[in-house]
């Protein structure tokens, strides 16, 4: 078992809340796990990536190579396309819908919509509008984007859960449930667009 995963955005939209849940998923339950971080510029929106690498057996390198990137999770749909050259074949695209136009010559939406969707493998989701929905918070939008990376990340779900709950354990219960919706939320957009349920 092994899924190596970009997660990528921009400053202050949870990216490395992301991180800290897939990592305490991970070691929580005697799995092997390297992670590398870029934080960027992310106090003045600038682009944040994070390489996690999760395995039942040892990890030498928390460095993901080209072309062998399971998953890119992206919490902002120009993101994603800027680590395709990463992604394996047969890897999964999972990026949220709503740009962040924090640059003047940001492309063109509409462009960027169908480029993502014409990739093979992929799930493109409002993750705000299902935030929104689903916790009445859009703050729970990147672990909207976690449960809906959840079906192609090779861990048992309930130890993504247990992530959730090991960091935001300390916010108080209110908050963890907030965050377990969206997670839960996620995960089954992602399951009913690919029908894997």
């Amino acid at each position: 078992m092994k899924t190596d995963i970009i997660l990528a955005g921009v400053g202050g939209q949870g990216i490395l809340s992301i991180a800290a849940a897939l990592g305490s998923a991970a070691l929580t339950n005697n799995l092997y796990m390297k992670q590398a971080e870029t934080h960027g510029m992310s106090q003045r929106g600038g682009d944040v990536q994070s390489y996690m690498r999760i395995s039942d057996k040892p990890i030498y390198s928390d460095l993901i190579a080209k072309g062998t990137a399971d998953i890119i999770l992206s919490v902002e749909p120009m993101e994603a396309l800027r680590y395709l050259p990463f992604l394996r074949k047969g890897g999964y695209v999972v990026t949220n819908a709503t740009p962040f136009i924090n640059i003047p010559n940001y492309p063109d939406t509409e462009i960027l919509s169908a480029t993502l969707s014409a990739l093979p493998h992929h799930v493109v989701i409002d993750a705000d509008t299902i935030a929104k929905e689903a916790t009445g918070n859009v703050r729970a939008s990147n672990f909207v984007m976690l449960g809906a990376a959840s079906p192609f990340i090779e861990i048992p779900f309930e130890y993504l859960e247990d992530g959730i709950r090991a960091i935001f354990a300390r916010k108080g219960e209110e908050v963890v449930e907030m965050n377990l919706k969206g997670l839960r939320a996620g995960r089954e957009f992602a399951l009913k667009a690919t029908n894997k349920q």
